[in-house]
């Protein structure tokens, strides 16, 4: 099995940075969108969509303070990768779509800086997340805490189906909406614009990949991080689709598939909680009943010395290193 690679203080200080940010800005579009106002970066028709992008994007915040914690980037690479492709991809279609944007549409002064700064943060946060990257896999293998293992939770095998359906669907929406967003926007259940669409397929993409990847892992523990952002991410938006129940079309074929897929992304999350609950407990139970097991001498399965052949001396002491086995 292959050598993990240790994790990079870059990678720790762009998560606590975007953390940061994602917060304060993803409670800003979430809250005045429950309000009833489209207060994102370009103008959009209708409040729900930057609703969406803000609880979207303040659900995954409370994870990225905890990359930190882990010691090898395999632990962490199911939620940082699609972190990469949320920064990089916001930015770009943010400069493809710089013409619906609220400082370009001559939108209200607060609206108009918050456009620009939008911009400008973005691809700071970009252009170093893809840095972090390069430098993390340019690192070499091996390290403190980075040592070959094999899976310590692998997930059931009943999981990984339903795994599949949820990262895939996501997956295929949120490349139609980016590649063909005047197609696939238009068959969203309710009214977006051409840069609703890609922003909406940026997120999409990015929790498809994170989805299929923590299937690629097979390891309970090494997607913990983004076991903490999965199920907030989908209770987010499903508070702002609850607001916003009278703009979607929850009749049609689109709006049962989202209601399915923003349940699916939650059950993911819950059940994965709920895995690696047990496989914890499990491991705990296992550390603690180890010391307080006696050692058994080698050489005996019921767990003591061989006895002496008759005619011979007593029994041989066994030896230290017997001991350690």
């Amino acid at each position: 099995m292959a050598v993990q690679k240790e994790l990079s203080p870059g990678i720790v200080v762009l998560s606590a940075v975007v953390g940061g940010i994602s917060l304060a800005t993803g409670a800003l579009l979430t809250v005045t969108s429950l309000f009833g106002y489209a207060a994102g970066p370009w103008v959009s028709p209708e409040a729900l969509s930057p609703g969406l992008v803000g609880a979207a994007m303040a659900g995954v915040a409370p994870a990225l303070f905890t990359i930190g914690r882990a010691r090898v980037w395999e632990d962490v690479r199911s939620l940082v990768l699609p972190l990469v492709i949320v920064l990089a991809g916001l930015f770009a279609v943010s400069l493809l779509n710089g013409g619906s944007l609220q400082a370009a549409e001559g939108g209200p002064l607060f609206l108009a800086l918050f456009s620009l700064g939008w911009v400008a943060t973005l691809g700071l946060l970009a252009l170093g997340a893809v840095g972090c990257l390069v430098a993390q896999y340019r690192r070499p293998a091996g390290g403190a805490g980075a040592a070959p293992r094999h899976p310590v939770a692998p997930l059931p095998g009943w999981s990984k189906p339903p795994l599949a359906v949820v990262g895939s669907g996501w997956l295929g929406i949120g490349a139609g909406l980016l590649a063909f967003p005047d197609f696939w926007g238009a068959l969203l259940p309710w009214t977006v614009n051409r840069a609703d669409a890609q922003g909406l397929g940026v997120w999409a993409l990015a929790l498809g990949v994170g989805v299929l990847g923590a299937l690629a892992e097979d390891d309970l523990t090494r997607i913990r991080p983004a076991l903490r952002a999965v199920p907030l991410i989908a209770l987010a938006a499903a508070v702002v689709l609850a607001v916003h129940h009278r703009s979607v079309d929850w009749t049609s074929g689109p709006g049962a598939s989202l209601l399915a897929l923003v349940t699916g992304l939650f059950t993911t999350g819950a059940s994965g909680h709920w895995l690696l609950s047990r496989a914890d407990r499990r491991s705990a139970a296992v550390h603690e009943a180890g010391p307080s097991t006696p050692a058994t001498p080698a050489g005996s399965e019921s767990g003591a010395a061989p006895e002496a052949p008759l005619g011979a001396g007593p029994a041989a002491r066994p030896s230290p290193a017997d001991d350690d086995v």
